[in-house]
């Protein structure tokens, strides 16, 4: 995939508001492969809603959504599991990683659906992130931060062409953000992916080449 294209798109719930100021909704936006974004957003500008029509999750919206000029709405269900496994890997606000699975098993869950990654290659990533010693620790006893790093680790192990992460760093100091920017970016150079982060103020500190504000 080399192009995600917004056209006029718009939430239904926001379809009756007349005080929108946003350089997303209702205009024409182009996400390219390869390149590097941010979506800036104050809180219930519909962040998290732009997040699950890329992947999806929601169809509830205004005006097009297109994948290299197709629509997005004319997606039967193997193509959208396609899409999802192979082509665009989302890291979750809220994570939506199982509570009562280690953090390895986190990650290897999704592994296997495609077999992307070495074992070697995820623990290497384990021990950048400063987790090494979390990976046979039930998700559920880790905190934010440490869950934070480990559903980003689970974003990275499939093929990708683009990168969506929603707000990825928001319990993480600076040094850990900085670490988990870098594993980031790396496999997404390395895939040649584009890259989507969205943030409502703390974001990864990253030459940015466009910034939307939502």
């Amino acid at each position: 995939m080399e192009r995600i294209e917004l056209k006029n798109l718009l939430p239904e719930v926001f379809a009756m508001r007349t005080d929108l100021e946003s350089e997303v909704w209702q205009q024409d936006v182009v996400l390219e492969k390869g390149h590097l974004y941010l979506l800036e957003a104050a809180s219930g500008t519909g962040k998290s809603s732009l997040c699950s029509f890329i992947i999806g999750y929601r169809h509830d919206y205004q005006g097009q959504l297109l994948f290299d000029g197709r629509l997005a709405k004319g997606l039967g269900v193997k193509e959208w599991i396609d899409l999802r496994q192979r082509h665009v890997s989302h890291m979750f606000q809220e994570l939506r990683l199982f509570p009562e699975l280690t953090a390895l098993e986190n990650v290897q869950i999704k592994n296997k659906l495609t077999g992307f990654k070495s074992k070697k290659e995820i623990l290497q990533w384990f021990d950048h992130l400063g987790i090494a010693e979390k990976t046979d620790s039930p998700v559920g006893l880790m905190s934010f931060g440490q869950q934070q790093r480990v559903a980003m680790i689970r974003a990275l192990v499939q093929p990708f062409d683009f990168l969506l992460v929603d707000e990825p760093i928001s319990h993480l100091d600076e040094l850990n953000s900085i670490a988990m920017a870098d594993i980031m970016m790396e496999e997404a150079v390395r895939q040649g992916a584009g890259v989507i982060v969205t943030s409502i103020g703390k974001h990864m500190d990253l030459h940015y080449e466009k910034i939307y504000r939502l």
